[in-house]
């Protein structure tokens, strides 16, 4: 029997953000209970930005959870254990337009007060909810290097959302 989530405050995560997000990864996702997308995602922060813990992801606008992003106020951070890093990789290289990732993956949808939707396999999730979006600009970027990851100025959404909810296991 899986144990159930706790509500902690963001202010008590002790975890190592920096290989949660870019080794462990994390599955975003956006939408309502009825009509939601989740992608895994590799780029993003934690941290504490105007008084607020804060998280902050980009995604290109090619993506088709980013439709989702723009309708929502709200959206969630899943994280997992090693043992779903097959389910992640199949969230990141296959299109929720195309495929039935819940279907395919087993992923079991949960839903906190508010209706953001989140996994009942995650071990941590972060409820968020929007305060800035902006999009990466060419003419802002200082390393000139890091634009040779860019096809046809195809850059991505930077949304910072306050982390108005924790669970964890």
């Amino acid at each position: 029997m899986q144990e159930t989530f706790k509500e902690i405050s963001p202010l008590l995560l002790t975890d190592n953000f920096i290989s949660l997000i870019g080794t462990d990864w994390m599955l975003v996702t956006a939408g309502t209970a009825t009509d939601f997308n989740t992608m895994t995602a590799s780029w993003g922060s934690i941290g504490f930005m105007w008084n607020k813990p804060v998280a902050t992801i980009v995604v290109r606008p090619q993506r088709h959870t980013y439709s989702f992003l723009e309708k929502q106020d709200s959206f969630s951070l899943s994280f997992f254990t090693e043992a779903f890093k097959p389910m992640l990789q199949y969230c990141g290289s296959n299109s929720g337009k195309k495929v039935d990732k819940i279907k395919e993956t087993g992923l079991e949808p949960l839903y906190t007060e508010s209706g953001v939707v989140y996994f009942k396999q995650a071990r941590l999730v972060l409820e968020c909810k929007k305060l800035y979006v902006d999009d990466f600009k060419k003419d802002c970027f200082v390393d000139k290097s890091l634009l040779n990851k860019y096809v046809d100025d195809d850059f991505h959404r930077v949304y910072i959302a306050e982390i108005v909810k924790c669970l964890t296991r």
